[in-house]
């Protein structure tokens, strides 16, 4: 267990589900940093239909642009007191969050030397093609787990229905079966780090780093959210690569 010797000096802003709980995996991604590297913090929770008037208020940036140019405010988001000044600055990009936790506080590196740039393409890589199979399945089943509220704040009045695929039978296996497939792909991947590359577990080989972090992100959102369907699942596959790194990343899984 992560304990903090010092005031937290570090906010991080995360989004609950209905019960409460953390789950988002670009939120857990900074969390597993913030813990890996001991960083005192504290966590705000942020109800999804209060996210934009929240960033707002702290002065952060917006994430990305609306089709219709309109600013979007997104999680996660930490604030950090300013070197020098002290005064609250806010980063609200997974990647200049975790980038900039590195550079300030350089010991327990998550991107070893010279590892950057690789590891940034891989995360890319992790999010443009494993996961795609597995956001039509994830997304439904997060919205089924949020607060009636923050449904409503994204399906409008009218209420959604279980998707066909996400209903019991072959359109269910076939879904989750593209999803195995692209696991199925990076573990093989990752079993080149077996033998004296590494123990077969890590991306670096042997120890953990950012992208082990963002797999792990993701394994922790679907045990969150799909525990009985998905995580009961992924357990098996790979020969249980999965579990193994679940067990290598749990010391660093705390909600402070």
């Amino acid at each position: 267990m992560i304990l903090p010797m010092a005031p937290p000096s570090i906010t991080l802003y995360d989004v609950p589900s209905a019960a409460p709980e953390a789950w988002a995996p670009n939120i857990w991604r900074i969390r597993l940093i913030l813990n890996y590297k001991r960083l005192p913090y504290r966590t705000v929770w942020v109800e999804f239909h209060d996210v934009e008037r929240a960033m707002r208020a702290i002065h952060a940036a917006p994430t990305s642009a609306g089709r219709d140019g309109r600013p979007i405010y997104a999680l996660p988001a930490i604030s950090v007191p300013h070197h020098s000044t002290g005064a609250p600055m806010v980063l609200s990009n997974v990647a200049a969050i975790a980038e900039y936790l590195e550079v300030t506080f350089p010991a327990r590196p998550v991107f070893p030397e010279g590892s950057r740039a690789l590891q940034v393409v891989f995360v890319q890589y992790l999010s443009e093609v494993v996961l795609q199979p597995l956001l039509p399945i994830m997304v439904p089943l997060t919205h089924f787990r949020l607060p009636p509220r923050a449904q409503a704040h994204f399906r409008g009045s009218a209420p959604m229905p279980m998707p066909p695929h996400l209903q019991p039978g072959p359109q269910n296996e076939q879904a989750w079966q593209a999803v195995k497939d692209k696991f199925d792909a990076l573990a093989s991947m990752l079993d080149k780090n077996n033998g004296l590359d590494g123990d077969g577990v890590v991306a670096m080989g042997r120890e953990l780093s950012y992208a082990d972090f963002a797999i792990c992100s993701v394994l922790i959102w679907i045990e969150r959210v799909a525990p009985h369907d998905g995580w009961a699942r992924i357990r098996s596959w790979s020969g249980g690569r999965w579990v193994r790194l679940w067990d290598r990343c749990k010391d660093y899984m705390d909600v402070l």
